[in-house]
């Protein structure tokens, strides 16, 4: 379903068919009236992907729609310099609207923890940040997020929950 990006809107960029899993959970865990607020485009095939596809597909159009907030959703394998490394490649007009997200490793690792499916750990998600809670954002493989989720959660929060 698409975004009515006449109003404040996110879009969620996945890396993979796992992150788009997640994401769509998240999005199904919210209230109907919000839910076509959040778009969860194709998987990019892989993080690089993911920035070209920002790059090449979403960079000017954000400028169209400043109510426009983009989620990178990637898998950082376990490379802890990912993030700085993509948020350079942010105009810094736009920082303020894009944020980069994702697993330590990858979404796979996630399944030891016994979280549930994909769809179920982005539903989990989607409810820890109504509630403003963290026992999920503060798993191993997703706490290092805590500072671009809390950017986002100040950001995103008014449109989504």
């Amino acid at each position: 379903m698409s975004c009515n990006t006449s109003l404040p809107h996110v879009y969620v960029i996945p890396e993979d068919d796992a992150n788009r899993q997640i994401a769509i959970g998240f999005s199904l865990a919210l209230e109907q009236k919000v839910s076509r607020r959040l778009q969860v485009l194709n998987p990019a095939g892989g993080w690089r992907k993911v920035v070209e596809t920002f790059q090449q597909d979403h960079q000017a159009d954000m400028t169209r729609h400043p109510t426009r907030i983009l989620v990178l959703l990637i898998d950082f394998d376990r490379d802890v310099d990912r993030l700085g490394d993509i948020q350079k490649k942010i105009p810094p007009d736009l920082y303020d609207r894009v944020f980069v997200l994702g697993a330590l490793g990858e979404p796979e690792d996630l399944k030891p923890a016994r979280l549930g499916t994909y769809e179920e750990i982005g539903r989990t998600m989607a409810q820890e940040c109504r509630e403003d809670t963290d026992a999920i954002w503060n798993h191993e493989q997703l706490r290092h997020n805590q500072a671009e989720l809390r950017r986002l959660r100040e950001r995103a929060r008014t449109i989504l929950f």
